[in-house]
């Protein structure tokens, strides 16, 4: 497991972000974790969120070789992650790319329009909280698209690796449409962190157990 997933998923717990239960998704699907990036709020917790980020990003970067002329972060919890991300990722690795992100709600004063930051073109990297069905991401390449940029990647903090209507993930259509998908840590990373943490100590024992049974239910093959 990359020090950045090991990093993110400590945080995720520390801030709450990331709590084992039972919770009733949108899609109906009663699932025994939730992970909510707004319990990321303070200052420190965001710079260490981004730095996960950024080094899952500049790792990728450089072992594919793909690159970026802007990142986009899809309203609402994209944009402060794209702002955050573009920070870190010059502080860290010296990578210093314009930022853009969209209102939900077209602008009729001022400058007007949903786009917001540098222009839309070129080479796009899309930053988000989660990735599920893929139905924000959707939305976002269609917003970048009509704007005239093409979406490269797509980079989130947790990929929860459920498949939809088929037996394939959102993540794994990404791929098979050339879209690079960045995940900081994934549902298998999860159920490797619940397993470490598990031995002899029966709430982890039992957030296992159900990991482990919605993964067999859910989980794309």
């Amino acid at each position: 497991m990359n020090e950045w997933t090991q990093d993110f998923i400590a945080l995720a717990r520390e801030v709450e972000a990331l709590r084992f239960g039972r919770f009733e998704l949108k899609s109906g699907r009663i699932s025994p974790y939730f992970f909510n990036a707004g319990r990321f709020c303070t200052g420190g917790s965001l710079a260490r969120l981004a730095d996960c980020y950024a080094d899952a990003i500049a790792d990728h970067c450089a072992s594919s070789g793909v690159e970026f002329d802007v990142l986009f972060g899809p309203a609402y919890k994209g944009i402060p992650l794209s702002a955050a991300v573009a920070l870190r990722l010059l502080d860290r690795h010296g990578i210093d790319l314009p930022v853009a992100y969209n209102r939900k709600e077209a602008k009729n004063h001022g400058e007007g329009g949903t786009l917001v930051g540098a222009p839309v073109d070129g080479r796009v990297l899309v930053i988000d909280d989660v990735l599920s069905a893929g139905t924000a991401f959707a939305e976002a390449r269609r917003t970048i698209e009509a704007a005239g940029g093409r979406v490269v990647a797509f980079a989130v903090g947790l990929d929860r690796q459920e498949r939809g209507t088929d037996d394939a993930s959102a993540g794994s259509e990404l791929k098979a449409a050339g879209i690079d998908v960045i995940a900081i840590a994934t549902l298998a990373d999860l159920v490797d962190a619940l397993r470490q943490s598990s031995t002899g100590h029966a709430p982890e024992s039992a957030d296992l157990s159900a990991m482990l049974d919605y993964q067999r239910d859910y989980g794309a093959a």
